[in-house]
């Protein structure tokens, strides 16, 4: 065993509002053994990704919320370092759903095996995971382009965006993105090919998309809701469609926004100009990976597809980054690097 303790980061209390350091406790327990029919796998990449700050909550979603003083939810890419299940072996390099720790006992469930050789590991969790699949089904499904079409990504340079940018540019649409620096958004237009980026921190924000998109909006892709969406809203064309992947901007809300209801407006322009806006959760489309995985791989085998980390050294640091992800203050998708492998 390479480590005596195996280091746990667990949900000390519920934020109000953003999380705060005090609301994660970082904890040493002994690594346990597996057992018949498990596996123990020991944390390599950590995933950090803006649906964690809901599962801190206690209320309705689409999945359970982690209980006070549970281990912290988190897609994972595992070694396993002892197994007692068929068809897992010492050395295998998989991806679970371990959470944020070091080690984990697995019975299989939720568990893919990862081949090496496909590309970097932590992949797994971005481009080729959930969120690059998310920005796929997303965009071809819901949003389902077409040539000469604008579409509008916000969250422009993250996991999922950067990723719907590309494809929509593959698909042959004039893409707008969203990003929240000068220099993300020189990275969207420069590296990932972009027509357009525009900083919704600037004051004129909502002028400088109007004038990125002269032929109005056909498909918004909303990862962030808040003032991105409200400056979109009177851009949207006559059947425009809206997958809605997230809502960042309100994640931290203890209430509703100040000022005047806008939701008649919303609902008027939905009518009149016969919007389709939808929700999805990935993991219901999870019968499309295959051909998703064999698409994206072609596409970042042949440079189709640019792909950012921004990497973290250290489980003990994974609350800092989190909170730092709510605060846009990462650039690309937000990984935690735990342990090197054993080969």
């Amino acid at each position: 065993m390479t480590q005596a303790k195996n280091r746990q980061i667990l949900l000390a209390s519920r934020p109000s509002g953003a999380p705060t350091a005090e609301n994660f406790d970082l904890v040493e327990r002994e690594v346990p053994s597996a057992g018949a029919g498990q596996m123990l796998v020991k944390t390599l990449f950590l995933s950090l990704d803006p649906y964690m700050r809901g599962r801190m909550n206690d209320g309705p979603s689409y999945a359970e919320p982690v209980a006070v003083g549970g281990v912290m939810t988190a897609g994972t890419v595992c070694e396993v370092i002892e197994s007692n299940l068929d068809g897992y072996a010492a050395g295998d390099i998989v991806l679970a759903g371990s959470g944020w720790q070091d080690y984990a006992l697995s019975d299989g469930e939720g568990v893919r095996k990862l081949d090496p050789s496909a590309g970097p590991l932590s992949y797994a969790l971005g481009v080729l995971g959930m969120p690059g699949f998310t920005a796929y089904i997303g965009l071809l499904q819901i949003g389902q382009p077409k040539p000469g079409e604008t579409v509008v990504v916000s969250a422009a340079s993250g996991a999922v965006g950067s990723v719907v940018g590309q494809i929509a540019k593959l698909k042959g649409c004039r893409v707008v993105g969203v990003a929240g620096s000068p220099e993300k958004c020189a990275y969207v237009t420069q590296a990932l090919g972009f027509d357009v980026c525009v900083n919704y921190k600037d004051a004129d924000f909502a002028e400088q998309l109007e004038a990125a998109c002269p032929d109005g909006i056909d498909i918004y892709y909303e990862n962030v809701g808040g003032k991105v969406f409200q400056a979109v809203v009177p851009l949207l064309n006559t059947w425009a469609r809206i997958p809605v992947c997230g809502l960042i901007a309100h994640y931290n809300a203890t209430a509703l926004p100040d000022g005047p209801d806008k939701t008649p407006l919303l609902m008027r322009n939905i009518l009149t100009k016969r919007l389709s806006m939808r929700g999805f959760i990935i993991f219901d489309h999870y019968e499309d990976f295959p051909v998703f995985y064999k698409e994206m791989s072609g596409w970042l085998k042949d440079g189709s597809v640019q792909y950012r980390e921004d990497m973290v050294e250290g489980l003990e640091n994974a609350p800092a980054a989190f909170m730092g992800l709510l605060e846009g203050k990462n650039f690309g998708k937000l990984v935690v690097k735990v342990a090197d492998p054993a080969g």
